[in-house]
């Protein structure tokens, strides 16, 4: 005789719902939680989940630190470091210990529990502002990038670097899925540079060189817009998780750079409204808010969601989208919403989006809404 038939609970009211596949919900995220931080006048300049996708960590200009229960839709802690500033923080591997850089005081990098707001750990070395961390998805490694021009390379479990590369620029950095090979952007020579990891004290493996595509925007991305400037203000270094894409996100109005991850040529210039709202790593003078560029892969490495570069709304981008004869991509989407968006995270196992400003916004799809073309 068959067994009763159990059948799995609902989600949570509001909550990350199960898994769809992306390309059938993308064009149908919506606005489903705001939270506002404790003063009208505080910029949130970095957001990351943890690897579980349940918990959401922001960094903000007034010296605090924001945690979310992603999956309840709740503000669950506030910590501050006054003393020394917080931005760029980061999960590791462990939901309940961050990493994150220094604004003041020294350019210290600190590990923190914020299960007893207690310090695990000082990363210290750099000597002038770090403007990037990258965790390795597969060790308790990670790389940081700074003013300074080095890269260096950490193990939480050590206060002395693994590795340092001197470098021109250096201000970005990522690793690739299969954690073998690390990226470091370098705006001053327009120039990516891959390593292989086990063998980083060996010149880079490849060089793409970015000067061209960056001299020559197609026509169609600067037509009506005066002073372009040649150095695109690069913001943001990402693989897609398919390995296949790396990204290179910008301030530019001109939108962003999608390169092929093998042989660094471009797939697609992906084209925007206006301008990023943030400082870049190389400019931090540019913008008194600092940020971590406004745009990021979906889970899938498909889709691509970001700031409009207007005050309002988001754009998604399908990076399996045919360019047009100038590889120029438009946005397949436009997603809603009265705010401007100065960073933009995707939840690692949940269809949800969190985005902020001066506000930390939860995104989930809405069955009942269809996909709105980009004006």
């Amino acid at each position: 005789m068959a067994g009763p038939v159990v059948v799995p609970p609902p989600p949570p009211p509001g909550g990350p719902q199960p898994t769809q596949r992306t390309s059938d919900i993308i064009g149908t995220f919506r606005p489903t939680k705001l939270f506002r931080l404790p003063k009208p006048d505080i910029s949130v300049t970095s957001l990351d989940f943890d690897d579980s996708g349940e918990y959401l960590l922001a960094a903000c200009d007034d010296e605090s630190l924001q945690l979310y229960n992603a999956k309840e839709g709740k503000h669950i802690k506030q910590l501050f470091s006054k003393k020394y500033g917080a931005h760029l923080a980061r999960f590791t591997h462990h939901s309940q210990s961050i990493l994150y850089a220094s604004t003041k005081v020294d350019d210290t990098i600190r590990y923190l529990s914020t299960h007893d707001n207690q310090f695990l750990r000082y990363f210290k070395g750099h000597t002038a502002p770090v403007t990037n961390l990258a965790l390795c998805p597969a060790s308790d490694t990670f790389l940081s990038c700074s003013l300074d021009n080095t890269v260096r390379l950490w193990s939480l479990s050590s206060p002395s670097p693994q590795g340092r590369l001197n470098l021109s620029t250096p201000h970005l950095a990522a690793y690739d899925p299969s954690a073998t090979v690390i990226a470091i952007a370098s705006s001053s020579t327009s120039s990516v540079l891959l390593y292989d990891l086990r063998n980083y004290d060996k010149p880079p493996f490849a060089t793409f060189d970015l000067r061209r595509p960056e001299n020559a925007l197609p026509l169609s991305l600067t037509q009506g817009r005066a002073n372009i400037p040649n150095n695109r203000d690069w913001t943001k270094l990402e693989f897609s998780n398919d390995g296949k894409s790396l990204l290179v996100g910008t301030n530019a109005p001109t939108g962003h750079l999608l390169l092929d991850a093998f042989t660094g040529d471009i797939k697609a210039f992906l084209a925007r409204r206006g301008p990023g709202s943030r400082s870049s790593p190389s400019n931090p003078s540019s913008n008194p808010v600092a940020g971590q560029g406004d745009l990021c892969f979906s889970a899938d490495g498909r889709y691509l969601v970001g700031a409009s570069g207007a005050e309002k709304d988001a754009l998604v981008w399908d990076t399996q989208g045919v360019p047009d004869a100038e590889k120029v991509l438009q946005p397949m989407a436009s997603l809603p919403f009265k705010g401007k968006i100065g960073c933009v995270e995707w939840n690692p196992r949940f269809n949800m989006v969190a985005s902020a400003d001066r506000e930390v916004v939860f995104w989930l799809p809405d069955e009942h809404v269809g996909l709105k073309p980009p004006p």
